[in-house]
């Protein structure tokens, strides 16, 4: 049966392949899609098999793709093996495209997702020719129901020049009423405040409103999202969510947090499910989320009672979680709000519920710089997504990581950061398995010495303090001391012997 239900719109179906050639090479194209959820399933890869063709012709056929954040291989993956990129942003996490950008065949732009779809809106990309949204379905009334993520599809479709629909029947019909799409963001200086005042708050419709004359195509699809599944935890994973707890904990019994905390925000990954997994054993009840991705450890909370409202723009979750919230989709959304990510990641409403912001890292330094997104000061991992809209606004913003990585040939505290994402004013806790550093209201020599101390792995402790001590007698000031010629010392001595170790 049928998700075209309303007549008028079913005189647009037509397959991938057709809508497909509605693209043309050089096009700008805002794709839907956030961290494995609610991207276009079928036009994608009809797209680079027409490209590859083109390609075997010897005719340049390239476009611009702007989503929301990370897709997953039927879109990122297919372009990107045919060589179909000329530009991407904001951020990815597919390993052929990691491969496109740092060989330079795709142009990247790193942007923070809640500047990505207001930086589109206001020409810096030049034109965006097609949006490609996947929708739940198209009511008997006319009413588009949003699928799995919202991201900036909204921008997307305002600022294409035609749109193509993927209707996806795979999604729940419970997703009805999950959403809130709010009409009123707007340019400067057009600008009004963003209503929200607590997490679960609705303030839009539940509904898309798109122009029938803008859209061109609609593709009917039946495929589930995929995500890849969570690692089961290890040993340190739970050790940095214990830590993380702890001082939840001891920040409520000093009364600068509620008994029921703040909105959480955390980052994607194994850790942050850890500590949502620690929450769900933990005393906090009633709690809230303001973040951008619902995951697995959110779900349980749910379930357990224990989390009443949960603000995002997204799911990422694992398969299994996936095919549960499919099925129950009309329970959570009792307590689900998926919002566009201009407002989910919005310093306004993250400064103003106070977020407790939690984001991985792959390393800092000794002063509590975070670099978040560069292998080596030069190679792009994935991007900085969401984690300096929270970082910058959080009321906390703690960041997370082992302490090594490399089976121990990688520091991940280090003398100065290789490439700069978050810098030391808007880093408050640093947590590894080796322990916590509260490094808030501290200056940067005291800051050294508690990150060396509590967060550093004993393989480099040593090296560390023998990096500061002796920046501290020999530097040119005693503010941030640092010898110039050793501070990316470790990263040089990896490049060339395969460990930062000595």
């Amino acid at each position: 049966m049928t998700r075209v239900a309303k007549k008028k719109w079913r005189s647009k179906l037509m397959s991938a392949e057709d809508a497909a050639k509605l693209i043309k090479n050089g096009m700008n194209v805002g794709v839907s899609g956030f961290t494995g959820s609610g991207y276009p399933k079928a036009v994608p890869v009809a797209l680079a098999q027409q490209i590859a063709a083109a390609h075997e012709r010897g005719e340049e056929f390239q476009v611009g793709i702007f989503t929301g954040a990370s897709t997953a291989p039927e879109l990122d993956g297919s372009l990107s093996d045919v060589y179909g990129m000329k530009l991407r942003m904001p951020y990815q996490s597919d390993p052929s495209m990691r491969n496109r950008i740092n060989d330079g065949t795709t142009t990247y732009v790193d942007a923070h997702l809640s500047h990505s779809g207001p930086q589109v809106l206001a020409g810096h990309y030049g034109k965006m020719d097609c949006a490609i949204i996947e929708l739940t379905a198209i009511t008997k009334d006319g009413l588009l129901i949003p699928s799995s993520s919202v991201g900036n599809n909204v921008s997307w479709m305002e600022a294409a020049d035609f749109i193509i629909l993927e209707v996806n029947s795979w999604m729940s019909m419970g997703l009805e009423g999950m959403h809130d799409i709010w009409y009123g963001v707007a340019l400067p200086p057009d600008r009004t405040p963003i209503p929200i005042t607590s997490a679960g708050q609705r303030i839009g419709q539940s509904y898309y409103e798109i122009p029938f004359d803008k859209v061109v195509a609609v593709v009917e699809t039946d495929s589930p999202d995929r995500n890849t599944p969570f690692k089961p935890l290890d040993e340190d994973s739970k050790k940095i969510a214990g830590y993380y707890l702890e001082f939840l904990e001891h920040e409520v019994s000093k009364g600068r947090l509620p008994k029921n905390l703040l909105p959480l925000q955390s980052g994607v990954g194994n850790i942050a499910n850890a500590v949502l997994s620690g929450l769900l054993e933990g005393p906090f009840e009633n709690l809230t989320s303001y973040t951008e991705v619902i995951q697995d450890g959110m779900i349980d909370l749910i379930d357990a009672g224990k989390l009443v409202a949960a603000s995002a723009t997204a799911f990422s979750l694992g398969p299994d979680y996936a095919h549960k919230m499919n099925d129950n989709a009309a329970f959570y959304a009792k307590s689900i709000v998926l919002r566009q990510q201009d407002i989910s990641n919005h310093p306004e409403p993250i400064r103003r519920l106070g977020v407790l912001a939690s984001n991985g890292l792959i390393e800092a330094d000794i002063y509590g710089n975070v670099n978040s997104t560069h292998i080596m000061g030069s190679k792009m991992q994935n991007g900085i997504g969401g984690s300096g809209d929270f970082t910058r606004n959080a009321y906390i913003s703690a960041f997370v990581t082992p302490s090594t990585a490399k089976g121990g040939a990688i520091s991940a505290i280090v003398p100065m950061v290789s490439h700069h994402d978050h810098t030391e004013h808007d880093t408050h806790v640093i947590i590894t398995e080796q322990g916590l550093a509260d490094i808030r209201g501290l200056g940067p020599q005291q800051r050294a010495k508690v990150i060396i101390e509590n967060c550093a792995h004993p393989d480099y402790k040593p090296i560390l303090l023998d990096y500061f001590e002796r920046a501290v007698k020999s530097a040119n000031s005693q503010h941030t001391p640092h010898i110039l010629t050793e501070a990316l010392s470790f990263h040089s001595r990896f490049l060339e012997t395969g460990t930062m170790a000595l």
